[in-house]
């Protein structure tokens, strides 16, 4: 390689050199993407004072004006590059309160976001030094509508007496890398093609543009092309969720993530799923209960950090890395928390009318005895197992209160005898900060009840991840909770989503033990883990990558220069929006990695629940409609994920039910007319039957057939040629009932297996069918009715010509 320095002269002389492209390589911006500059324009030019509220038309009008510069000087001169003050030549002054005069205006503001934005990347800038150390030519080929001038003082302004050999800004050669601009470097510098390099970050400009000329690239990627539809994603939810805040400008924390991404390109897809999504929530999160813990320090005051287990198993193993304050990881749960704080019947009421289904090992597991008259309700029972509901209805009639008093008070005494253990300075501090992912503060609630009826006047503070805001308001007066993403972050309608699909995160974040059920000394006793060990695994390696963020944020934040928690309230709104993109809008290969997971109920069951239900929700559309199906209750755990397991799309318009933006009048099914079914009894007789068909926003017809018990019927046919000759057969499904409102709105639908399923005349492959004569129909058993009414319910889409 030859190698020559820019003292060597005649300039003609052959010589390497290595080039770097400016921005998104040399330089990085602490914005989400490149037009985050165009918004912070929109903050410093004053715009946002005069017209508030609008900075995502400016940015819009910002990008039309350069595309229609570029177009005229394509036009004018056949060369697409143009200047900055050409591109707001293009720009309508008036409609944002300005005139022509304050075009340079808008230059220097947009110059003054470039300067406050950019960073140099420190890799790069290693890189550079070296190669000049060396002894090697370098300098910049930019594709930038700044000319060199303006370049090189934003690159001194990054890294104060930065020096370089040569300098190219495309804006001043008319011409781009892609084009001609490479040519013109190589000519004028007399640099030797073949035994040069150039760095950048673009394929077409800087690694298929250096190629065509003979220079050797260096591809410096912002972000794999997964990662960057996880952006688009986060982006286009954050505009959903944060409705007029600035959604470009977040201080660097999609920067940061992007950095510590390449860094651990190579390893697993769970450890990579901690990297980017997880360990910056929890990152962001952490440092939001350092705040809170600041908040409540002050004179006279000793505060101490608790994590609640097992949801705070992450957030715990983060702190310790991150901070020197010390912390306690403190097992307790909403279960425990309850039996102990009761003086009364109540809250153990209330504690098993969320149970799902329960029998008597369980509640003895729960409770600690089996009174006689419990066990004789439960053996009352079908198989043995009643629903929370009814065991909670009926307890007070089967318990003497006083043996709830006298179990609580042993639990209690246990409870309080591990906090002294597991909380250094407990009897001595005055506030406790309790951390946890959080929602309604059941916790802390209790332990308020706790400390209250052993006389115990430490306050209580919650710091949330997630909080369910209209719950805190009978907190005690002295205690106080405040959560992350609160409902000044995003609607209480949007928090409500989250938290229907929370399972994920929990499950990511806990720890592997079992949960609490009581306490020897300081020991926890717990019960059995139900959850298989190679989910333990998975999330093992997801925390390990969450872990690996956390630990090198601080260093990478520092060494970009970026402070992404700088802003609270940013901070939170960014975290919301990469969460919400994870729980709510997974990609393909997220379905397939967290897809197995299972959910423990924790509240004294070994059950577990499945994460992902796609065949359930197909269901439920197909038996209740969209809205209704969005609506479920659980399980399956990740309604989300599993709309998105049927398609992207209905992933989405489940996002969109969830904000509030799914009108009822596009998505829900209107009548399109009758159809005659024929109906037939076991004995042979028929009838034929008018039901009404109803066709949905997406297209598909939905078809309902009541039938009572005392009608017999036990077949029906649906005369497909008559109303949909073809199509796609999205499912039939039944739901019962005492009587026709009840069955059509019962969320228990069960699916009619397709090998049960009789198409006569018609011929079928898959979902997709073809009626072949006129007078095809699909046959449909009818099963055995335990209910007095069954609703059957078809799902098609049409093909071909319209339906009859």
């Amino acid at each position: 390689m030859k190698i020559a320095t820019a003292e060597l002269e005649p300039r003609a002389k052959i010589v390497s050199a290595w080039s770097f492209d400016v921005f998104d390589t040399f330089l990085l911006r602490a914005c989400t993407t490149p037009d985050g500059v165009f918004e912070r324009t929109y903050e410093l030019s004053g715009i946002s004072g005069t017209c508030p509220n609008v900075s995502a038309s400016f940015v819009q009008h910002r990008i039309q004006a350069e595309a229609r510069a570029r177009r005229t000087a394509k036009e004018k001169r056949g060369g697409s590059e143009v200047h900055i003050a050409e591109i707001y030549s293009y720009f309508p002054f008036r409609l944002f309160g300005l005139t022509r005069g304050q075009l340079n205006d808008l230059v220097e503001s947009e110059f003054g976001a470039e300067i406050e934005l950019c960073r140099a990347n420190p890799d790069m800038l290693r890189q550079y030094l070296d190669m000049k150390r060396t002894g090697h030519r370098v300098g910049f080929i930019s594709d930038t509508y700044w000319d060199s001038d303006r370049l090189a003082r934003l690159l001194r302004a990054c890294r104060p007496g930065l020096t370089w050999d040569f300098l190219y800004a495309s804006c001043d050669h008319g011409s781009s890398k892609s084009e001609a601009l490479f040519e013109k470097y190589l000519a004028t510098e007399g640099i030797d093609a073949s035994a040069s390099f150039h760095v950048g970050d673009n394929d077409k400009a800087d690694i298929k543009g250096a190629r065509r000329h003979g220079i050797r690239p260096r591809y410096y990627p912002q972000a794999t092309a997964r990662l960057a539809s996880k952006f688009q994603r986060e982006t286009a939810l954050f505009e959903l969720l944060c409705q007029g805040a600035p959604s470009r400008l977040d201080h660097g924390a999609r920067t940061l993530r992007r950095m510590a991404a390449a860094r651990n390109a190579e390893r697993s897809p769970a450890f990579h799923l901690g990297v980017t999504v997880l360990g910056p929530v929890m990152t962001a999160f952490d440092a939001f209960v350092a705040r809170r813990c600041e908040e409540v320090a002050g004179p006279g005051r000793k505060v101490a950090l608790a994590f609640l287990g097992r949801d705070g198993f992450l957030s715990h193993l983060i702190w310790q890395d991150l901070h020197g304050m010390p912390s306690a990881y403190v097992e307790i749960n909403r279960r425990v928390g309850l039996i102990a704080s009761a003086d009364t019947m109540q809250p153990l009421v209330d504690l098993l009318g969320k149970v799902f289904r329960i029998d008597a090992p369980t509640f003895r597991d729960m409770v600690k005895i089996l009174p006689s008259e419990v066990a004789a309700f439960f053996a009352g029972c079908p198989g043995g197992i009643a629903s929370g509901e009814e065991l909670a209805e009926a307890l007070p009639g089967l318990m003497d209160p006083a043996e709830i008093v006298a179990l609580a008070t042993g639990l209690r005494a246990r409870l309080l005898v591990y906090l002294r253990h597991a909380i250094p300075g407990f009897d001595d501090c005055t506030d406790l900060v309790l951390a946890d992912l959080g929602y309604s503060g059941s916790v802390q609630k209790a332990l308020r009840r706790i400390f209250d009826l052993e006389g115990i006047e430490i306050r209580l503070h919650g710091a949330y991840l997630i909080s369910l805001d209209d719950a805190f308001d009978d907190l005690a007066e002295q205690d106080s909770a405040m959560g992350f993403v609160s409902d000044l972050v995003v609607t209480p309608h949007v928090k409500r989503m989250l938290i229907r699909n929370v399972a994920l995160l929990e499950q990511a974040c806990c720890s592997a033990d079992g949960s609490v059920r009581d306490y020897d000394g300081r020991a926890v006793l717990r019960e059995i883990n139900p959850r298989p060990a190679e989910q333990m695994a998975l999330a093992a390696e997801i925390q390990a990558g969450a872990h690996a963020f956390a630990q090198n944020a601080g260093d990478l934040a520092l060494d970009h220069g970026l402070d992404p928690y700088a802003a609270p309230e940013v901070a939170a709104r960014w975290c919301a929006a990469t969460l919400a993109r994870l729980l709510l809008l997974p990609d393909d290969d997220e379905l397939a990695l967290l897809g197995t997971l299972k959910h423990d109920v924790n509240l004294g069951t070994h059950a577990l629940a499945p994460l992902l239900d796609e065949r359930f929700v197909r269901d439920q559309i197909t038996a209740r409609g969209l809205s209704a199906a969005c609506a479920s209750v659980a399980p399956p755990m990740w309604l989300a994920g599993s709309f998105a397991g049927l398609s992207p799309s209905y992933g989405y318009l489940y996002v969109l039910f969830g904000t509030n933006r799914l009108p009822a009048d596009v998505f829900e099914e209107r009548p399109c007319g009758p159809v005659q079914v024929g109906l037939f009894r076991a004995g042979g007789d028929a009838a034929l039957e008018s039901v009404s068909a109803h066709r949905t926003g997406l297209g598909e017809l939905r078809l309902r057939i009541p039938l009572s018990r005392t009608m017999g019927i036990t077949m029906i046919a649906l005369p497909l040629a008559n109303f949909a000759p073809e199509g796609l057969l999205h499912g039939v499904t039944v739901q019962q009932g005492d009587d026709v409102r009840g069955a059509a709105e019962s969320q228990d639908v069960v699916g009619i297996g397709a090998d049960s399923l009789v198409y006569a005349g018609v011929r079928r492959n898959g979902s997709h069918y073809r009626a072949e004569s006129d007078d095809g129909c699909l046959l449909i058993p009818v099963v055995p009715m335990t209910q007095q009414i069954a609703v059957y319910s078809v799902a098609i889409t049409p093909l071909g010509s319209s339906p009859k």
